[in-house]
């Protein structure tokens, strides 16, 4: 199988999980990476990942247009609390320019099944046709939707706002968190789930900041050649790439001691892994309250393999849990 476009490389296999390497060999050896073909964008019609979980039946969905996005809320049955639902912004990933307000609706309207609590996903504007700074533009937007539309809305509570996000989506709930505190008025986040975050653009395999960067950049699925496509895409201004609107873990201390507490889950055949653990590291360093973990033998894209993967599945209930406690202890 090592002649097919995304056979497992021979420095990644002896450490991959076996139950990924089956369904990995089964169903993704042959798929051509996006990075390998000419960028079109009928790319992003590609298949998802094998393995996801069934979107959960909730109360009511609801989709709304903002100025240059749309947003869709899962709302709990039944009665809401006296003072509203609590309400997380989720923020897919797909490197900034993959992805749409479908991508992990499972676990999306898990959130809300499991937690009682809108659950809403972001249709943000993606690169190359909308680069740097539309995925950030909209993600504010959508915040501040909910922040002054919420209630009305979606009987939502909103003192009782968290966000998170996979990969790039990681990237922009982390860059949510920081961009709130400097609105007029300030919005207030209580939790960041952070899932195999992008928190530094500037990361490369010669990096030694970052070791997981040269030691998998040959994994599966996001491998090196993969991320700095999506980089590239994204942030086609390489001098752009150490604002913390981009690479979060440039932003002051100040800023960053005053973030909302963090859960942080990495991969540990994940590219990503290091600026993960590392931001974890800097926000504990100034006081933030930070949960972090590694799931070993896992490649970055697993949440999207709940239904698949014990690993998965374990990644899955472990963000909803994460986010579950916030709630209750806000």
């Amino acid at each position: 199988m090592s002649d097919l476009p995304s056979a497992i490389h021979p420095d990644i296999l002896p450490r991959l999980d076996p139950e990924y390497v089956a369904i990995h060999n089964t169903h993704l050896a042959h798929r051509v990476p996006p990075h390998m073909i000419p960028w079109h964008p009928d790319i992003r019609k590609a298949p998802y990942i094998p393995g996801g979980s069934s979107v959960r039946t909730v109360g009511a969905v609801k989709d709304i247009n903002l100025q240059n996005c749309k947003i869709r809320a899962f709302i709990p049955e039944g009665t809401p609390p006296p003072e509203g639902w609590p309400v997380i912004l989720y923020i897919h990933g797909g490197g900034w320019t993959l992805g749409s307000i479908d991508t992990l609706n499972s676990f999306i309207s898990r959130q809300c099944k499991e937690n009682n609590c809108v659950s809403v996903a972001l249709d943000y504007r993606l690169a190359p046709e909308n680069p740097y700074p539309a995925a950030v533009e909209d993600t504010i937007d959508a915040l501040k939707f909910i922040y002054y539309n919420g209630k009305a809305e979606f009987n939502v509570n909103v003192n009782k706002i968290a966000v998170g996000g996979s990969s790039s989506g990681g990237n922009l709930a982390a860059i949510a968190c920081l961009k709130a505190q400097e609105l007029t008025p300030p919005i207030p986040i209580i939790f960041q789930l952070l899932l195999v975050p992008v928190i530094d653009n500037t990361a490369s395999v010669t990096d030694e900041r970052y070791p997981s960067w040269k030691e998998c950049q040959n994994t599966v699925w996001l491998n090196e050649g993969r991320m700095m496509w999506f980089r590239n895409m994204y942030l086609p201004d390489p001098a752009t790439r150490t604002e913390p609107d981009n690479s979060p873990i440039f932003a002051s201390d100040a800023l960053l001691a005053k973030v909302p507490p963090a859960y942080i889950s990495v991969c540990e055949l994940d590219i990503l892994r290091d600026e993960g653990i590392a931001y974890g590291e800097k926000l504990k360093s100034l006081g933030v309250k930070v949960e972090a973990k590694v799931y070993p033998g896992a490649p970055h894209q697993i949440l999207g393999m709940d239904a698949a993967l014990k690993v998965g599945k374990q990644q899955a209930d472990d963000a909803i849990k994460a986010v579950g406690d916030a709630f209750k202890a806000a």
